[in-house]
């Protein structure tokens, strides 16, 4: 009991007495305050200044209490918010901000916050944060899908052998294999707007759960907010973190998308396959090795990517198990993760898509792989059911056969010739090739094998000319969309603007 007792009084000694402890100050209170005066201050003004608006347009503060709150929140010095340090004195920003109000204009500040808690407010600061922080990972993500779809007409005619289960398959092209890239990409943005969609919703009029006995107008705060509406369901609006959720896993899943692409830019860089070449801003020298030329950019972003898929899981983890309602696992500790992962994203996109949009491609080291391996030989199969009018697995019997010779030999398609052909044809069918030889040597031509190609989604002209023109139309539909978004947080700016106005010149009327 008497070691208990000393215990206790050298923790008293060293953390405090009152709440908060340095403990949890340094643990929790202050990294918070410095994430919100940086990233929610703005939020957090917005949701007053709107508060102030709805309050005063259902007559719950009188005109004289309205104009002295405008006026007080006008005079808030916000840099010094911004700039200020931790001191205790409050516990977080809210109460900052509200302590500056009230020495500014007094007991009307206090009524600000009639009909609201910290609990709708905060959700719906997080909420107006992040659907920030998604617009700029799409504004970014949208750039770099236009960058990728230039460098896909770029290269509709490079040839290169396309890979299955890291081993050659058949010939494609460049060009196809980067629109393939731009509709997962274009996919993951569609992942992030339904992200934003279920992120710009208000909790604002939740109250503290269950909302409030005064007559407030929560469609009215949801558009002065910007937002497209509000959470029905007050407790949904202050419990459902699946929102934070969402939005994470869509990011998640955009990371390791992109991770997956930058992972075969980083094998088509290295030496040995020599496909690309990334531009001198891009690559590192060695310190010691003069001819090293390291595609870090690359590098880099498979890592910073990774990054992205750890924010957002840390994220999720910190969801499960969580009771539905109000709790901090959702709120201050939490959401750095997603403003991280959406900032690392977003830089991600940028970065990449310069190195895209720079880079050099060794058509001719592609087109002479594409030539010397087996990746037509699919063809040779084809056109011997075309020609010869042979079942498809017989067909496909003789294709394998010319592969595994020639290969043993170390030898290519091209140097097949006319008496093997014959051989073959006749130890695997028992019948006679009638088809003209010339015939089969076109079909493995690497060119021949993508001009035929032109069923929809293939890699011929015509299949292509289809896939750019798709590419158009969902361009067109990420850039309105986006435009859109951008006029309404111009028009509920414009709101807030006129509604602030006319409390100001009420007051001198």
């Amino acid at each position: 009991m008497e070691a208990f007792d000393t215990l206790r009084e050298q923790i008293r000694q060293q953390d405090g007495e009152k709440f908060p402890s340095r403990a949890f100050t340094a643990l929790v209170l202050k990294p918070a305050y410095d994430h919100a005066k940086q990233n929610l201050l703005d939020a957090m003004m917005e949701v007053n200044r709107a508060q102030l608006i709805m309050l005063r347009e259902r007559e719950l503060l009188t005109r004289q209490e309205a104009a002295c709150i405008e006026k007080g929140l006008r005079q808030i010095d916000l840099h010094a918010l911004e700039h200020g340090e931790y001191t205790g004195q409050y516990e977080d920003l809210f109460f900052e901000v509200e302590g500056k109000l009230l020495e500014l204009c007094g007991d009307p500040a206090g009524s600000l916050h009639l009909a609201r808690s910290r609990n709708d407010m905060g959700v719906t600061m997080y909420r107006m944060v992040l659907r920030r922080r998604l617009a700029g990972v799409m504004e970014a993500l949208d750039g770099f899908i236009t960058k990728m779809n230039i460098l896909a007409r770029e290269h509709e005619k490079t040839i290169m052998v396309a890979i299955t289960h890291t081993q050659q398959a058949q010939i494609s092209t460049l060009g196809h294999y980067l629109l393939a890239a731009c509709q997962i990409l274009d996919r993951d943005f569609g992942r992030l707007r339904h992200a934003y969609a279920t992120v710009n919703r208000s909790a604002m009029g939740a109250c503290a759960i269950t909302t409030t006995g005064f007559p407030i107008d929560r469609a009215r705060m949801a558009e002065l907010l910007g937002f497209d509406g509000y959470i029905l369901n007050s407790y949904d609006a202050i419990g459902g973190g699946d929102y934070l959720g969402e939005a994470a896993a869509a990011l998640q899943l955009c990371a390791i998308d992109a991770g997956r692409i930058v992972q075969d830019l980083m094998l088509w860089a290295g030496q040995e396959y020599n496909g690309i070449r990334a531009a001198d801003p891009y690559v590192q020298i060695s310190s010691i090795m003069p001819q090293k030329r390291n595609p870090v950019s690359i590098e880099h972003l498979r890592s910073l990517l990774s990054s992205v898929g750890g924010e957002c899981a840390t994220l999720l983890n910190m969801l499960h198990n969580t009771p539905y309602g109000d709790i901090v696992d959702t709120e201050d500790d939490a959401q750095p993760f997603l403003w991280n992962a959406c900032d690392t994203l977003k830089k991600c996109y940028t970065l990449w898509g310069n190195v895209m949009g720079t880079l050099s491609v060794n058509r001719d080291v592609l087109l002479e792989r594409a030539r010397n391996g087996f990746a037509a030989v699919t063809e040779l199969a084809d056109t011997l059911v075309r020609e010869e009018a042979i079942p498809f697995r017989k067909a496909h019997g003789v294709a394998a056969r010319v592969a595994r010779t020639l290969s043993d030999q170390g030898r290519g398609l091209t140097s097949l010739k006319e008496e093997e052909m014959r051989q073959i044809y006749a130890d695997v069918t028992g019948k006679t090739l009638n088809t003209p030889f010339e015939t089969l040597m076109r079909c493995l031509q690497p060119e021949h094998f993508v001009a035929i190609r032109n069923v929809p989604g293939g890699c011929g002209p015509q299949a292509m000319a289809t896939m750019f023109a798709k590419e158009e139309q969902r361009k067109a539909s990420r850039e309105s969309w986006l435009q859109e978004r951008r006029r309404a947080e111009e028009a509920s700016r414009a709101m807030q603007n006129a509604g602030l106005k006319a409390i100001a010149e009420n007051s001198r009327g």
